[in-house]
């Protein structure tokens, strides 16, 4: 099979590999691709090992020969798939019958489904001036499609990019990858190259731009350091006890910060040449040499201004740039400093294999190896090897992952879909469903991080994390949706018990660990931190990313996980997980809000957090006959019903938290609301099944139903791609509705 050979691959960022080595200035110029080119589809190929999901491109005829194109590769890049028309379904079982027959195809070999995890627009310039600036070769084609990429999604009127694929143009999206553009070769000339410039310069040009893009620009040398606000190593040397200290954060702030401020304090920026050079000039609306850029250290536009900086974080600024770093800041402290977080990084890395916890900290880190191991170091071969974990291809071109995949998160949800539609004991499926349970029982952790105390990492023994176990961190509502399938599906006669007692009691004991005072549970770890960290949120485009906070969908995972295993096992740590559970129904209680929502954190956005919520309530009874707070979450998701008998919620309501109707119904926020209702046993048929209708109505004649919306979320601002769920909510939605009404016909 293909592999990404980098010493053959011809680079498209101006710089060839002579004599096996990286870092001469003077090699020879290679001819960049058209901004226009395509790659052959055909020649795309999806690998799988062990969940670690790459595309390779064969450019040799002998290659494909060996390497036939899959079914599976061609759903993932929007090529014909030449499936048969199944018969049309006139009842909801029959429906999501044909819906798993279709799903079922794109099954990999190790048992579990792939997707794109795309959306945010910021991934990909962070990877290309990191191959760039670390000379890393980039093959021809890949250059060729992240710019074919980026062309299909630049905003159709004003050229920018945003945030995210469906937000509007800002300073952050245009000029971060108005610089992909042009580092893989796009000319300056191009009229959409232009149209983009115009744009940014609209907005008052980079200087303009959110702390993440001015330090990215200033890596690149582009923009001076001096407009980069600060982000002190130092703080990584202060006594766990200091209320602001790093390992208080929430895990991706720190992560990210870890490198950050290695980088920062080396002030590291790639030399000049005859690109960068050009770029200084395109990119912002005076010449560069007129800029005084430490006067723009606060400048930002408000469209990127989505957390506006604090006055206790501006001040802290203040005292760091003007006194600290030129008069107090000595050369051992910095040096101290800049070891310390190195060795955090090496940590890190060593921890997930290079994997890391995202491609946000994984291309610095491999930025901090490159400068402290040097270029022909084995961490910064095996961090280059890794980027292609991230890397997506499909129909539009190549994207960057918000993650290395959703493989253990999509596997759970799709065994508890088909268990509750009734179809795991059909012969048909027990074999896509055993793979499945085979891939949860290979990817459960066994182990704790390697000196987890000391890079400030969670217990994670008996875990699952959200991709693969390599990226090794475990998250709640993960690790209990992962549980519950295993515990369904090996309670089915005829599935094999492949995750023992001792492993499912090794989950239960690390879930234990994660509540928080209020009864309610976080992400990846229990809350550290006093909110008010948020007033040093130097992220500005972000909000709520500064410490880890309650949130009801993984509250609600686990109140359902810790319910299922009572039931599994009664004996095992009763006393503890009533007390749980009593913790986690308080803060599912009172987090609801005056209208009967729950607000959502992690997809769109108050329909997602409803369903959960409600199916939390429901696990200990609580229904819309005997609750007044189940009633009420009934009538708000009823009162958002559309005409058409669907749900849709705009993204605009996890930025303004309030309930924003979509121009148009979704299926998938149709399946959520659904859910709820069919959970907290609402009484008016009718209600369902309009809903019901409407996702028949809009399933394809080969089982599946088309994407529509964005439908996940972080930090209430940008938006993230879920598109499996098109097929594994409808299948849950259809089932419980069949089995729960006697499967009538609908049409």
């Amino acid at each position: 099979m293909a592999r990404l050979d980098q010493e053959k691959l011809k680079p498209v960022n101006g710089y060839a590999k002579t004599n096996g080595k990286t870092g001469n200035h003077t090699t020879e110029k290679v001819t960049t691709p058209v901004v226009d080119a395509k790659t052959d589809l055909n020649r795309w190929r999806l690998l799988d090992e062990d969940g670690r999901q790459t595309w390779h491109y064969l450019e040799s005829d002998n290659e494909i020969q060996k390497w036939p194109q899959s079914i599976i590769d061609r759903h993932h890049l929007g090529l014909p798939l030449d499936l048969p028309t199944l018969p049309r379904p006139t009842t909801p079982l029959a429906a999501a019958r044909n819906a798993v027959d279709y799903f079922s195809n794109f099954q990999l070999p190790p048992g579990n489904w792939a997707c794109e995890y795309g959306g945010p627009m910021f991934l990909l310039p962070g990877l290309v001036i990191t191959w760039y600036v670390t000379e890393t070769p980039i093959p021809q084609y890949i250059a060729i499609e992240i710019k074919r990429y980026l062309l299909a999604r630049q905003h159709p009127i004003d050229g920018g990019w945003g945030l995210h694929i469906e937000g509007e143009s800002s300073v952050f999206g245009t000029a971060m990858n108005y610089v992909v553009m042009r580092i893989l070769g796009a000319s300056e000339e191009d009229p959409r190259m232009i149209k983009a410039r115009n744009t940014l310069h609209q907005f008052g040009g980079a200087v303009n731009g959110p702390h993440w893009a001015k330090f990215w620009l200033s890596v690149l040398g582009v923009m001076e350091w001096s407009a980069v606000n600060p982000v002190p190593p130092e703080l990584w040397l202060l006594p766990d006890w200091v209320p602001i200290a790093p390992w208080r954060w929430w895990i991706h702030m720190r992560q990210v910060f870890l490198p950050v401020s290695n980088i920062y304090s080396r002030r590291f920026s790639y030399p000049l040449n005859s690109l960068t050079r050009q770029l200084r000039e395109e990119l912002y609306t005076q010449s560069y040499d007129s800029i005084n850029f430490a006067s723009h250290r606060n400048s930002i536009s408000p469209r990127d201004n989505y957390h506006p900086k604090s006055f206790v974080l501006n001040g802290l600024n203040w005292v760091i740039s003007n006194i600290w770093n030129p008069y107090l800041r000595h050369n051992a402290i910095a040096k101290r400093a800049e070891d310390w977080t190195y060795d955090l990084v090496r940590r890190e890395d060593e921890n997930t294999d290079y994997a890391n916890l995202g491609p946000v900290n994984a291309v610095m880190n491999l930025l901090v190896c490159y400068l402290h191991d040097g270029p022909e170091s084995y961490s910064v071969q095996r961090h280059r090897e890794r980027m292609h974990d991230f890397l997506w291809m499909k129909n539009e071109g190549m994207l960057m992952n918000g993650t290395n995949g959703v493989q253990v998160w999509d596997a759970s949800f799709l065994i508890q879909a088909v268990v509750e539609a009734g179809l795991a004991e059909e012969p048909k499926w027990r074999p896509m469903l055993t793979k499945t349970l085979d891939f949860l029982d290979n990817q459960q952790i066994r182990e704790d991080c390697k000196e987890q105390d000391v890079c400030y990492r969670q217990r994670r023994k008996g875990t699952w994390a959200f991709s693969t176990k390599t990226q090794g961190y475990t998250l709640s509502d993960c690790t209990s949706e992962a549980l519950k399938s295993v515990i369904l599906l090996q309670g089915i006669p005829g599935y094999p018990e492949l995750v023992s007692e001792q492993r499912i009691h090794d989950a239960i004991d690390t879930l234990l660990t994660m509540q928080n005072s209020s009864g309610g549970f976080a992400s990846y770890e229990p809350i550290r931190g006093s909110e008010y960290l948020e007033w040093l949120n130097a992220a500005e485009v972000f909000g709520r990313i500064m410490v880890e906070y309650d949130y009801p969908e993984c509250t609600t995972s686990v109140v359902t996980a810790l319910s299922m295993f009572s039931k599994h096992d009664p004996a095992y740590r009763q006393a503890d997980i009533s007390k749980t559970l009593k913790g986690a129904l308080h803060y599912i209680r009172k987090a609801q809000y005056p209208d009967g929502s729950w607000y959502g954190s992690w997809g769109i956005c108050f329909t997602y957090a409803g369903m959960f919520a409600l199916e939390s309530l429901a696990s200990v009874g609580e229904t819309y006959a005997n609750s007044p707070r189940v009633a009420k979450a009934c009538e708000f998701f009823v009162s958002k019903q559309r005409d058409d008998g669907g749900w849709g919620e705009s993204y605009k309501s996890c930025e303004t938290g309030v309930y924003v109707q979509h121009e148009k119904s979704q299926v998938v926020q149709t399946c959520w609301a659904l859910l709820g209702l069919m959970e907290a046993d609402f009484p008016h048929r009718d209600v369902l099944e309009r809903g019901i209708r409407l996702i028949m109505g809009r399933q394809m004649p080969e089982g599946g139903w088309e994407q529509e919306a964005i439908e996940g979320v972080f930090n209430k601002s940008c938006m993230i791609s879920y598109p499996n769920y098109k097929y594994i909510f409808p299948i849950k939605t259809l089932g419980m509705f069949a089995r729960r009404y006697g499967n009538p016909k609908m049409r």
